[in-house]
């Protein structure tokens, strides 16, 4: 069991090319699985069979596990018994009839688009004499909320990664794959300012082509980057209180509700399914609801 996990986590590395977070999740997974399998009275991961795979859901569901979690948890699962059969370590696919309850697709709160302006106004207010860390903070908010980023696709640009003559940012994205994303005047000015006044300030021989640093002057981490964003959304009155990925929420809602047409929303946001990009057309459609409510005479 041991090294048949130790060659799926080589799998996991150098041929999917997934990043760490998903690695981690995946192997978390199936190594629940094989320890299911374990105490089941299975010594060899060829033993698996679809019933053993149905009691381990089942196990999870029993513990509270949420629908989303047992979703991902099954997808886990399917892989895992996909590639041992493809490797010939299993004779058949046997989780490829292995089922799950869809997941829940529900969307934490967004910003209204007067709530985001103030978040900004939040960041440039706190900067201190053009202090270098003030700088940068509004750099990553204008850019988070310009873009809808992943706040790891933020973490992981480079200088060279952002193209002022197109305004556009060069983002590696999920699987590896890299996209172009636009942004706007003001997410490019806060981008210059912090390249050309902060940025110098901040870095060290550590800071390598990293695009944004930490206050130790190397590559800022995500953990920075969400305290951040906690940070500045408490001082907007009335706001939810979001995270990084709240902004990317925002930013795709507010393009959907601004006229962007669905395709173009999923190309800037790097999503590989057109029907994970379709749920903000359920936030859209709920705020013109409630204004039609609020507008119609027989509403």
């Amino acid at each position: 069991m041991a090294r048949v996990l130790g060659d799926y986590e080589r799998h996991l590395v150098s041929e999917r090319d997934l990043t760490p977070h998903t690695v981690r999740a995946y192997l978390g997974d199936v190594a629940s699985v094989l320890e299911h399998a374990r105490r089941l009275g299975m010594s060899d991961p060829a033993e698996l069979d679809l019933r053993a795979l149905r009691g381990w859901l089942a196990q999870q569901q029993s513990r509270g596990k949420s629908r989303t979690t047992l979703a991902r948890r099954a997808t886990a699962a399917r892989v895992f018994t996909a590639w041992l059969a493809r490797t010939g370590r299993a004779p058949t696919d046997v989780g490829a009839s292995l089922g799950a309850p869809k997941p829940h697709r529900t969307l934490p709160p967004v910003l209204r688009a007067d709530e985001a302006g103030d978040l900004i106004a939040a960041a440039v207010a706190a900067v201190d004499d053009g202090s270098p860390v003030g700088l940068r903070d509004v750099a990553m908010l204008e850019l988070l909320y310009a873009t809808g980023i992943r706040v790891g696709e933020l973490c992981g640009l480079d200088v060279d990664d952002v193209d002022r003559d197109r305004d556009v940012v060069r983002v590696l994205g999920k699987g590896r794959k890299e996209r172009t994303v636009p942004f706007g005047r003001p997410a490019g000015r806060a981008l210059d300012s912090w390249v050309r006044r902060g940025r110098p300030l901040l870095a060290t021989d550590g800071a390598g082509p990293a695009l944004f640093l930490g206050a130790r002057g190397r590559r800022i981490d995500q953990r920075a980057v969400r305290t951040l964003v906690h940070r500045r959304i408490a001082e907007v009155p009335g706001a939810p209180d979001i995270g990084p990925h709240g902004l990317r929420h925002t930013a795709a809602t507010h393009l959907l509700e601004g006229g962007a047409d669905l395709r173009s929303v999923q190309e800037l946001l790097g999503h590989a399914s057109l029907a994970t990009t379709q749920r903000y057309t359920h936030v859209t459609t709920d705020r013109l609801r409630r204004a039609y409510q609020q507008a119609h005479p027989r509403a």
